[in-house]
C-alpha cells in the first residue's frame, strides 16, 4: 500500500488516505488532522461551568428560556438531572455514546452533577468525566402569581330554577369543575386553574382563569345535571394594545325539579318520583310503577306541585298483599293497617317497604335504582 500525498495541516505529517465524507459528516479542517493533532485538544463533552435553575416554589415548574414548563419532577435533584441533560453537548464525531450522571447534594440549593461519558471517535474509545455545579433558586411562576393575586376571567354561578339547590348537586357541580380543570392541567395547559370556589346560600360561585374554561365548565355541568346557562359579559379593562377585556359570568340554571323529588303533575294519575331531568323530565308513578315523561313542550319543567323527596319516605311493615293492585301496610304515622296501591316495583315477599305519605295518602316508594330497574 502506498502512502497518500495528503498531509496534516498542523504538524505536516502524512496522514492515511481517507474516504470522501458522507453527507452530514465533518468536512472542515479538523477532518484533515492526523489522530495525534486531532485528539490533542479534543473534548468529548461540552459542559457549562455552572447551571442555575429557577424553580417555582408553588407548583415546581422550571423556567426555561422565556417561559415556565411543568417537568413533573419529584424533587430538585430530578430537575438538576434534566437541566444538565438539556445543557451538555457531545462531540458530533462521537458514535455509540453512553453516559451516566451521579448527583451529589451539597445543601438544599446546591447539587454537584458528576457526569461520565464515553463514545467511539475515529475508531478509538474515548471517555471523559465532568462535574457541573447546579444552583437551584426558588421563585414564583406567572401562573402561581396570578392565582395568589386572585386573578380570574370567568365565573360560573350554579343555581336551581325556583328551588334550593341540593347538597348533592352542589357537590357534583364542584366535582365536575375540579375534574375538568385537572384534566386540562394534565394536558399541559398552564393557563387553566381555579381561582376560588365560594359557597353561597343559593349555590356555588366558581372563579376560573379564562372565559373559555368557564364556558366549558358550564357546558359540562348542564350536560350532566341538566338545565341551561346564559352568559353575561362585563368590561373589566383594556390590554396593552387598547383592546377591551371582558369578564364573563356564566349563570347555570339547574332544572326546576331535582332527581329524587316527588311531584304531582296534576293529571289525575298520582305523584311521580323524578328519576332524570336531562332534557325532558322523567320519573316513575308511585301508584303504579309506570314510567312518566313530561310533554315535549314542557321540557324539564312541567307544571306540577312539589310533594317532598325520597328522603321523606320511612320504613314500615307490610301486613299483607291483597291482590295484584293493592297491598296492606302500616301507616307510618298512625300505625294503622292501610290499603295502598301496589306498584310494579313492589317486591313480592317483602316484609318492609319505604312509605311516602302526603296529606293522608300513602304510597310505596322504590328503595333505589336497582329496584326500579328490576
Amino acid at each position: 500500500m502506498s502512502d497518500s500525498r495528503e498531509f496534516c495541516p498542523r504538524c505536516g505529517d502524512a496522514v492515511p488516505e481517507r474516504r470522501e465524507p458522507l453527507p452530514g459528516e465533518p468536512r472542515g479542517r479538523d477532518a484533515l488532522l492526523c489522530d495525534d493533532c486531532y485528539f490533542a485538544d479534543f473534548e468529548l463533552v461540552d459542559a457549562p461551568d455552572r447551571i442555575e435553575v429557577l424553580v417555582c416554589s408553588g407548583c415546581g415548574a422550571v423556567h426555561r428560556g422565556e417561559s415556565w414548563r411543568d417537568v413533573g419532577a419529584r424533587d430538585y435533584t430530578d430537575v438538576a438531572v434534566d437541566e444538565v441533560a438539556e445543557t451538555l453537548g457531545v462531540h458530533v464525531d462521537a458514535d455509540d455514546v453512553e453516559w451516566g450522571v451521579e448527583p451529589e447534594q451539597i445543601d438544599e440549593n446546591s447539587i454537584r452533577m458528576h457526569c461520565r461519558f464515553s463514545g467511539v471517535v475515529r475508531g478509538t474509545l474515548r471517555s471523559q468525566e465532568v462535574m457541573v455545579p447546579v444552583s437551584v433558586a426558588r421563585g414564583t411562576c406567572d401562573r402561581c402569581g396570578r392565582i395568589a393575586g386572585g386573578y380570574y376571567a370567568g365565573t360560573v354561578q350554579v343555581r336551581a330554577d325556583d328551588r334550593t339547590i341540593t347538597a348533592e348537586e352542589r357537590a357534583e357541580a364542584i366535582e365536575i369543575t375540579e375534574s375538568y380543570v385537572a384534566k386540562q392541567e394534565g394536558k399541559g395547559d398552564r393557563e387553566a386553574f381555579i381561582t376560588e370556589i365560594k359557597e353561597t346560600d343559593d349555590g356555588p360561585n366558581v372563579k376560573l382563569s379564562s372565559n373559555k374554561l368557564a364556558q366549558n365548565v358550564a357546558t359540562r355541568i348542564t350536560e350532566q345535571l341538566g338545565g341551561s346557562f346564559e352568559s353575561y359579559p362585563t368590561l373589566a379593562t383594556e390590554d396593552s394594545d387598547g383592546n377591551e377585556v371582558y369578564r364573563v359570568t356564566f349563570a347555570v340554571r339547574l332544572p326546576r325539579y331535582a332527581t329524587d323529588e316527588v311531584i304531582d303533575p296534576n293529571d289525575g294519575d298520582g305523584p311521580v318520583l323524578v328519576t332524570s331531568v336531562s332534557g325532558r323530565l322523567q320519573g316513575v308513578r308511585l301508584a303504579t310503577g309506570e314510567p312518566y315523561t313530561s310533554e315535549f313542550e314542557e321540557g324539564d319543567a312541567p307544571d306540577a306541585d312539589r310533594l317532598g323527596t325520597r328522603d321523606d319516605a320511612v320504613e314500615t311493615t307490610v301486613v299483607t298483599v291483597e291482590d295484584e293492585n293493592a297491598v296492606q301496610i302500616l301507616d307510618p304515622e298512625t300505625y294503622e293497617a292501610k290499603t295502598v296501591p301496589k306498584p310494579d316495583y313492589f317486591e313480592d315477599g317483602a316484609d318492609t317497604v319505604l312509605a311516602f305519605k302526603h296529606r293522608g295518602d300513602v304510597y310505596v316508594m322504590p328503595a333505589g335504582d336497582a329496584e326500579l330497574a328490576a
